[in-house]
This record gives C-alpha cells, sequence and structure tokens, in this order.
C-alpha cells in the first residue's frame, strides 16, 4: 500500500489526483489487477469526474453547498462540520479501478479526485494495488 501525503487550501476543493495514482501504477510495475484509492478521513471523498472542463468542478461543489448547508437546525456535532460529513458520506471514501496494460482504465474525460469538505488541512489517501506485475 502506498500513503500519498497532499495539502488542501480551501474549506471545499476537489483535487486531480490521477497522476499519484498512475505513478504508484507505475513504480509497483502493475501491468493488470486493481487499484483502490481511498481516503482515512470523515470529511473528505474519493470520486472519479471529468477532468477536462473545470466548471464541473464548480458545479458539484457548488450543488453539494447548496443542499447541504453548513448550519442546519437540529445538527449537533460539537465541531460544527455536519455538513462535511453529510458530504464525505454522500461522495464515498474510495474509488475502485481497473489496470489494463500497465495503467488505470479511466474515459477519456476521466480523472480521480480527492475531494475535500473541512480544509484546509494536510491529508493523505492510500493506494492500494493488486495484480500481475510486469
Amino acid at each position: 500500500m502506498q500513503v500519498v501525503r497532499i495539502q488542501t487550501h480551501q474549506k471545499m476543493e476537489m483535487l486531480d489526483i490521477t497522476d499519484a495514482v498512475r505513478q504508484a501504477v507505475r513504480e509497483r510495475s502493475i501491468t493488470d489487477g486493481m487499484a483502490v484509492v481511498y481516503s482515512p478521513h470523515t470529511t473528505a471523498a474519493v470520486t472519479v469526474n471529468e477532468n477536462w472542463d473545470p466548471d464541473v468542478i464548480h458545479d458539484v461543489l457548488m450543488f453539494l453547498r447548496q443542499r447541504i448547508p453548513t448550519q442546519y437546525p437540529g445538527f449537533r456535532h460539537g465541531e460544527g462540520n455536519s455538513d462535511s460529513h453529510l458530504m464525505a458520506n454522500l461522495i464515498g471514501t474510495s474509488q475502485t479501478l481497473i489496470i489494463d496494460q500497465g495503467d488505470i482504465v479511466l474515459g477519456q474525460w476521466q480523472g480521480i479526485f480527492f475531494c475535500e469538505f473541512d480544509g484546509p488541512r494536510e491529508r493523505q489517501f492510500y493506494v492500494q494495488l493488486t495484480g500481475v506485475t510486469s
């Protein structure tokens, strides 16, 4: 398993981690198999989405912010970040990706994103690889 450390810079953002995952595959020389990308944080997530048009990221974050307010009557979590926990639950903590011919399989416009919902912070994500090596 590889641990990748990253620094987030905003309360909410989506960081493209595709190159870091590809690097992990290359370092282990996996030709065919699977990669699991996992966030060990309760206020962050991992997703696959379009990475060509930055407006997609804007729209995703805007939608989440509009649907899940920072303050909501009845929120009881003492840290005041219930919204961040909800967003992480909706997006999910991990993605499983196929590795074929030494690279992760993504659609033409897809990328892998680390989603920060309670930043800025120093974060990490894990990449677990399994498969055939060259």
